[in-house]
């Protein structure tokens, strides 16, 4: 029995696996062997391709790529048109179906509108893309980057807020009251 709504048009290739709860919109393709977990939103017009793995309660926004050897981890979000590639030096003529590079995206983190993420740059839980930036490098756990290439300037709690940190290296989010410390250029939760 079917436990997740896909819309007339969405395409689901065999050996899937899509979790209870899980809405796959308007003309989206979901390629073989893919995982995505419960309670999991994929926009219109969005690819999945084979092998990918989603968590649960992933949100894919409309127009967004996600290509072989990419995992998402829970409650990750993906917004409008962001881009995931999975070969560092791609040619038409030549097959580099073997040289995919993995890319994964920790739990909680946000990817912004239009955003790309060249592959073999992981991000870090909780981490902070802005709209349109070109992530050439591993994203730590909490970042704020944004730009092209990204650069980070700054950090975000795990409601979304940006982080303002005293002399002691502390921060305090400002809607859920959540303790932040930065301790050694990294974020941790005391």
């Amino acid at each position: 029995m079917k436990t997740y709504f896909a819309h007339e048009t969405a395409v689901i290739d065999e050996g899937c696996q899509i979790g209870e709860g899980t809405k796959i919109w308007h003309f989206s393709h979901i390629m073989p062997n893919c995982v995505i977990g419960k309670n999991c939103n994929i926009g219109q017009n969005v690819v999945v391709s084979p092998e990918v793995i989603l968590g649960e309660n992933v949100k894919v926004q409309n127009n967004v790529s996600i290509y072989t050897g990419v995992t998402c981890e829970d409650d990750v979000f993906l917004g409008p048109s962001m881009v995931f590639t999975n070969v560092t030096n791609p040619r038409s003529a030549i097959n580099k179906r073997d040289q995919y590079t993995k890319t994964h995206v920790g739990k909680g983190a946000t990817i912004g509108a239009n955003a790309t993420v060249v592959c073999g740059n992981n991000i870090g839980e909780y981490a902070f893309i802005g709209a349109g930036a070109v992530i050439t490098k591993e994203v730590p756990p909490y970042a704020l980057v944004v730009g092209n290439p990204a650069k980070q300037i700054g950090w975000m709690s795990e409601n979304g807020f940006k982080l303002v940190f005293d002399k002691e290296g502390r921060a305090v989010c400002p809607e859920s009251g959540d303790m932040f410390i930065l301790r050694n250029g990294k974020v941790e939760r005391p």
